[in-house]
């Protein structure tokens, strides 16, 4: 090997696992056209991650005011709607005196969202350390319409249970709790936007612990939200303890810092404590923030402020949150009445009301289309299912929305290796001569990305006419004798014909085969990609690889046995293959439990599965062989027919035999 080999000594993806609890760094980028451009991609990120990639349909909120009282003033009104059909979010609204649904002779008024985190009690908990009922009403009073509501499993929104919602199926489906606390939140300012004394254009948000998650992650996604105060959250040694903190896919190669600076250039404050993960906020998490408001000259939008406490909502730091926003909500210095003290955004003493009075369903009052788990899941997928169906090309224009689309899609929730600009390293052993050529191992891997993929080049004798990849489930000694580097059947013929064979052993395969440590950290999902998703990710660089050695721009590919579905996948990442032939492996691409044992990668049903895979392939000629009982040739066909290609694809059941194999890779459809 070469004296420098600048890869690790073994893939880090095994051995160096992610987790809530890992310190991270976030460094803005130089420019504020690189920030905008990774904004672009992280937006779309945690829009796949949570499940809402491509946008679902914002079904009627059929809102419901079940109970209103006056108190002097301000009012509260019991609301329920459903966020999607069957599912209900219950909640308080709080209003202005006067304030009565209209917008009356002093509105519309500005709108506070108020999630709330883990209090023991909701959004009713009443306590010195947190009160979200003392919060809203004191917002009511300062003239602003405030909503809180429940997250699921807490008070009256009891359809699902809050810490142990969620399984691989739904994570497949991309239904998890995060997501749809994000969804919740996203149609609670669909439905504060419904109220004519609300102003649309001034919106903010705020909540603590959970509820400063549930904060920074709407308002990095919903750019309606005009100003932000993430309370006791954003920290880069802790991101976030329950399952409704942690969706799949969500931190890989990124964190809290980066995500709530996403709010950028709008009004935030970040309101930390002493006593809890947000104790270094003054002297890290705010200034790495504050160099990506930097970018816009916008530093006086960025703000923090830390309370000599333990984890809290207290009378201290809602006082800090009133006052920013009067500045960037109301346009208000806080003086009332000709006094300098700022008076006007003291936290008041309140009165709240009984518990079982602010309920928007009760045991008596259960709404028809209430549904359990099951049903919320069913409805799901269904939704799914028709968005996809609706969603097929059926000619150029649609194959263009459709491959946008779901290209962003796959790159979330597999990966591209190499387009944020990494440099390919490989380091190769020695060369050796053969019968039919030449034989070299090496690693490939990616700059400082951790792996170390191992990968052996057959070159023929002769000019080579063309290059093609294969994988193989078992790895390289599958397609090889017994020392590797004595080229198989396969090889041999491919070479024989002039092509250069790259053979490569990917993610826990043939060399590299060993565990991946999934169990010792929680949500291995959100930090870390899955063994599947790291076989496709090599797959996508051994292509890298193998054109750049080839000299070719494009390659062929050729998956075999349960690499075949891996490959697939690769081929909707990689337009650089150009021909492929893939064994589907009897794969029932209809399946939940297939993709769970064989192909789990969260989101990867929600986005269609290996269907769209293969129309994501288009127009590479595309040979599916093996198919299971459940592929729809008729699916892929009408991709094809879109692009205008429909003479480069071949489907059949049963598998292709070595000569079909080969003259595909060599002459394509016309061999």
């Amino acid at each position: 090997m070469h004296s420098y080999d600048p890869l690790p000594p073994v893939d880090r993806r095994r051995t160096e696992i992610r987790h809530l609890n890992l310190p991270c760094e976030f460094v803005a980028p130089a420019t504020k056209e690189a920030w905008e451009k990774r904004a672009r991609a992280l937006r779309e990120h945690i829009l796949v991650s949570m499940g809402l990639w491509p946008n679902p349909a914002r079904s009627p909120l059929n809102a419901e005011i079940i109970r209103r009282v006056e108190r002097e003033g301000y009012s509260i009104e019991n609301v329920r709607f459903q966020s999607l059909p069957g599912f209900y979010l219950t909640g308080n609204l709080y209003r202005p005196a006067g304030a009565e649904n209209t917008p009356g002779p002093e509105g519309p008024f500005p709108a506070i969202l108020n999630p709330h985190g883990h209090w023991e009690e909701g959004r009713l908990n009443h306590e010195p350390d947190g009160s979200i009922p003392a919060r809203c009403i004191n917002f009511a009073r300062q003239g602003y319409v405030a909503f809180a509501w429940s997250m699921a499993g807490y008070n009256d929104s009891t359809q699902l249970a809050h810490r142990t919602f969620g399984d691989n199926r739904k994570q497949l489906w991309g239904l998890s709790l995060m997501g749809l606390q994000l969804w919740n939140g996203m149609r609670s300012i669909d439905f504060l936007q419904s109220l004519p004394d609300v102003d649309n254009s001034r919106i903010a948000c705020t909540g603590a612990s959970g509820g400063g998650t549930q904060t920074f992650m709407l308002t990095a996604v919903d750019d309606r939200v005009k100003a932000a105060a993430p309370v006791n959250m954003v920290s880069a040694h802790m991101q976030g303890g329950c399952v409704c903190e942690n969706g799949p896919n969500l931190r890989i190669d990124t964190n809290n810092m980066e995500i709530a600076a996403l709010a950028a250039p709008r009004p935030l404050l970040l309101v930390s404590a002493t006593g809890d993960w947000t104790v270094n906020t003054p002297v890290l998490e705010y200034p790495a923030i504050r160099a990506v408001y930097a970018l816009y000259d916008a530093e006086e939008c960025l703000a923090e402020t830390q309370i000599d406490a333990g984890h809290n909502y207290n009378a201290a730091s809602r006082e800090a949150v009133y006052a920013w926003f009067g500045r960037w909500v109301l346009e208000e210095d806080g003086r009332e009445d000709g006094r300098e003290d700022g008076d006007r955004f003291k936290d008041r003493p309140v009165e709240v009301e009984p518990p079982e009075k602010m309920l928007a369903v009760t045991a008596d009052d259960e709404p028809d289309l209430w549904v359990d788990e099951d049903g919320l899941t069913s409805t799901w997928i269904e939704r799914v299912r028709k968005q996809l169906n609706t969603m097929k090309p059926d000619d150029a224009r649609s194959l263009r929305r459709f491959r946008q689309a779901m290209s962003t899609g796959f790159r979330s929730a597999i990966g591209t290796p190499g387009l944020q600009g990494e440099d390919l390293v490989e380091a190769w052993l020695g060369l050796r001569k053969t019968d039919s050529g030449t034989v070299r191992q090496g690693y490939i891997g990616w700059q400082d990305a951790g792996e170390r993929i191992p990968v052996t080049e057959f070159r023929p004798a002769g000019d080579a006419r063309g290059a093609v990849l294969v994988v193989h489930p078992d790895g390289r000694t599958a397609l090889t004798g017994d020392d590797g580097q004595v080229p198989g059947r396969l090889i041999q013929q491919l070479m024989g014909r002039g092509l250069v064979v790259h053979a490569v052993d990917v993610f826990l395969t043939g060399e590299a085969e060993g565990e991946m440590d999934t169990s010792s950290f929680a949500y291995h999902t959100t930090y870390n990609r899955t063994v599947t998703a790291n076989r496709v990710r090599d797959v996508v660089t051994a292509v890298a690889c193998l054109r750049r050695r080839s000299g070719f721009s494009s390659v062929s590919l050729v998956g075999i046995g349960a690499a075949g579905p891996w490959s697939l996948l690769a081929c909707g990442l990689c337009p650089q293959i150009v021909r492929a032939v893939i064994d589907l492996d009897r794969f029932d691409v209809d399946d939940d439990e297939a993709y769970e044992k064989n192909l789990f990668i969260p989101m990867i049903r929600r986005l269609g599965g290996l269907s769209t895979a293969a129309a994501l392939a288009t127009p590479a000629d595309l040979y599916l062989h093996n198919a299971g009982p459940a592929l729809d040739p008729d699916d892929t066909e009408d991709a094809y027919h879109a692009a205008g290609a429909t003479d480069r694809l071949r489907t059949q059941r049963k598998p292709a035999d070595i000569r079909q194999v080969i003259d595909w890779v060599v002459e394509g459809p016309g061999g």
